[in-house]
């Protein structure tokens, strides 16, 4: 079964109690027991839901997983791969992550006794430097968030398995399992914001968990559980119906993203462009032979810095000045303020997120409308 068959009906068979073609919403916080112990696998839906089931086993199908785990948020989904180590053990991660990300390693857990080393993900031999004995997590995100950098994942994944016991987690929000597929590359681990193009209507937030390995699952239901960052059967629903056109949309964003990228590179007010599809991007060959397409997030540097960036975003008409990305509209974002304000401003510029950096969600409106929204801008 095909990518975008497998969108649309694995885990959403008709329901046999009435012939429901789409999955019900299953609102039921629990279920009637025949007797102790003896239940048709649901107990109590933060342990697990029909509607969530549907989801997961959707998800898994799509990551090539055996197994998926469904979150509230991309950040619950985070918190839970956190709790994997215990205090005093440390991670590797590559410094060009989700804001979020950084918030919730460096701002909360590393209060809980973890401890974490940040490196140029797009250099494998920095996590080798990075590696401790007590090192338990090597965190990779690809392409990266917000400069789309293209870290090799394959190779971080042999530098962390060459240490006992060390997990790979690749954060694979941008490229989607449509364009890229971390497990089949070795990684143990790949996470989502599904709020972003998993559910791809700008309307539901969630997250969600992939893994071939059994123990690993478990070990994560059991936190989900414990901890409950679980989304709500609803929530569930709607990513369910947003991933139905998944293998649509992720076309066309991408279409959209490579005209608009190799436009940008023309105009003379534009510094730098960040877009993997672009044959002079740096990490272009390493996309190319792991990734299917290159998806629909355009970043792009502005000659002149904040005061040419406030003047631009004020001109914007189609592309709505918005954090998240993911939809079918078309969001103009900037991260120095909005996404990735919790980095400090001399990391920020470390790493390419400069006053003038702007990034872009490139929806699935027709192209030449963007195109002239960015023109007239920028005029």
């Amino acid at each position: 079964m095909k990518f975008a068959t497998k969108a649309i009906h694995v885990g959403q068979a008709p329901d046999p109690s009435t012939g429901s073609t789409i999955i019900p919403i299953h609102l039921s916080t629990t279920y009637t027991q025949a007797g102790i112990g003896q239940h048709k696998g649901f107990e109590y839906s933060r342990a697990g839901n029909p509607t969530r089931a549907a989801l997961e086993t959707c998800l898994a199908a799509l990551e090539g997983a055996q197994h998926a785990l469904a979150f509230g948020s991309g950040c619950a989904a985070t918190a839970a791969v956190t709790h994997l180590l215990k205090a005093g053990e440390h991670a590797v991660v590559s410094s060009e992550v989700y804001g979020g990300t950084y918030r919730l390693f460096e701002l909360l857990m590393k209060d809980h006794g973890l401890a974490f080393t940040w490196v140029r993900g797009t250099d494998p031999t920095a996590f080798a430097a990075a590696l401790r004995p007590n090192t338990r997590l090597v965190w990779i995100e690809t392409p990266t968030n917000p400069t789309l950098s293209v870290i090799d994942i394959q190779a971080v994944v042999e530098v962390a398995h060459g240490q006992s016991g060390v997990l790979t987690v690749v954060d694979n929000t941008f490229a989607t399992p449509y364009f890229q597929s971390p497990l089949a590359l070795g990684a143990d681990l790949v996470v989502h914001s599904s709020t972003k193009y998993l559910g791809g209507h700008s309307d539901v937030v969630g997250g969600c968990l992939m893994t071939n390995q059994q123990a690993l699952r478990d070990r994560l239901h059991f936190v989900q559980k414990s901890s409950g960052g679980v989304p709500s059967p609803f929530d569930c629903w709607l990513t369910l119906r947003g991933i139905k056109t998944l293998a649509l949309r992720m076309d066309r964003h991408h279409t959209n993203a490579s005209q608009i990228a190799t436009w940008l590179t023309a105009q003379s007010g534009v510094r730098t462009v960040y877009f993997p599809g672009l044959p002079t991007h740096p990490g272009h060959a390493v996309a190319t032979r792991q990734m299917r397409g290159f998806a629909g997030m355009v970043s792009f540097e502005l000659a002149g810095g904040r005061s040419t960036v406030e003047r631009m975003v004020t001109r914007l008409h189609t592309f709505a000045l918005a954090e998240s990305l993911g939809g079918v509209e078309s969001l103009c974002c900037y991260p120095a303020t909005m996404t990735h304000a919790a980095i400090p401003a001399k990391d920020r510029e470390a790493i390419g997120i400069t006053d003038g950096l702007l990034r872009l969600s490139v929806g699935i409106e027709d192209v030449d409308d963007l195109l002239a929204d960015l023109e007239q801008a920028l005029g």
